[in-house]
């Protein structure tokens, strides 16, 4: 029983070790993001019918660093100012899948090949299905287009404050407390799979092909993780032989299918759009891993994730501590909101 805690410690502590200066850097560059990067710059520019939007919507969605609180009302905004469906589709689909943040521990834990495949697929999933709706969605519109609120940084372009302020706060405050706790469970569950499940055991189970696929898609649509906290899961289920394919169809699905998105499509976009969003979800997942694996066909984990150099131990361990102290202040801090104290 010691030796089994102590595996899990030790996997938990080496995988914090390497993310955690590569997800400083993510927060602060999603702060630098939400300053510059307005809802207002984002609704001018997506707004219109065709396929330009839909492309730029998808662009746009990749790195942008929306809290989960805001995805949801600036898409709703983004369809109350004028963008077509497909637009507002394409960016809900791609926003989700990655953020810098999430771009760069998937660099740390997976290597360069993922960091690079991923926000393509996001992008390219977001296209497909901007379109996919256009051609195919409901042409009646159900429910009320009445915009959510959202009270965070990230969401309000009314803020007087010092930019650099609004940055940090953004970068270290609002978006850890967003998925501080998600990314913990996620590193929990990590390690739990490190030193539970025997390497090679999913290879030797689900084998290779289109079916791990099938079995990562049925298990990513329902259990919604955000795309930072899935990263660390991802990395442990390829330690224990998921193929790489298998492993993005996760990673694509997880964070893009969450009950929240589907609702708000169906009632304010209609069922066909709904549907439609879903199928090109589990679409371009399947067809990505497909092609992550032919792309890597032959190669192992260990070369997918080598990195051109080594982050100094020294830098690890000081990231580390600085990125438990900013998750803590973070989930523990609470938002000024009337007066709730849970």
């Amino acid at each position: 029983m010691i030796e089994f805690a102590k595996s899990i410690a030790f996997g938990f502590w080496n995988t914090v070790l390497e993310m955690s200066p590569y997800l400083l850097f993510g927060f602060f560059m999603a702060g630098l993001l939400s300053v510059f990067v307005s809802k207002q710059l984002v609704e001018k520019h997506l707004g219109g019918r065709g396929l330009w939007p839909i492309i730029k919507a998808s662009l746009f969605g990749v790195p942008l660093p929306l809290c989960s609180c805001s995805v949801i009302p600036v898409t709703m905004s983004l369809r109350k100012h004028g963008a077509s469906r497909g637009a507002a589709v394409s960016f809900l689909l791609s926003t989700p899948q990655t953020g810098v943040d999430s771009i760069f521990v998937t660099y740390a834990l997976l290597g360069p090949v993922f960091a690079i495949f991923r926000p393509i697929a996001a992008f390219v999933t977001g296209i497909v299905g901007g379109v996919m709706v256009n051609l195919f969605g409901d042409s009646l519109e159900n429910g009320s287009q009445q915009n959510q609120s959202c009270e965070d940084e990230c969401c309000c372009g009314g803020h007087k404050s010092n930019p650099v302020t609004r940055m940090f706060r953004y970068g270290f405050i609002t978006l850890p407390r967003d998925i501080g706790k998600a990314m913990l469970l996620g590193l929990v569950v990590a390690a739990f799979i490190s030193a539970l499940v025997p390497d090679g055991f999913f290879a030797d189970k689900l084998g290779t092909g289109i079916f791990p696929m099938f079995v990562m898609m049925l298990l990513g649509i329902p259990m919604y993780v955000c795309a930072t906290a899935s990263v660390p899961i991802a990395a442990a289920l390829m330690l224990k032989g998921v193929s790489p394919g298998a492993v993005l169809v996760f990673l694509m699905t997880g964070p893009a299918t969450n009950a929240a998105s589907i609702v708000t499509i169906w009632k304010i976009m209609g069922r066909a759009t709904a549907i439609t969003y879903l199928a090109a979800v589990a679409g371009c997942a399947l067809l990505s891993g497909i092609v992550l694996d032919y792309i890597i066909k032959g190669v192992t984990f260990a070369h997918t994730a080598h990195h051109g150099w080594m982050m100094p131990q020294f830098v690890q361990y000081v990231s580390a501590i600085m990125l438990f102290i900013v998750l803590t202040f973070a989930i523990i801090h609470k938002p000024q909101a009337k007066g709730l104290t849970h």
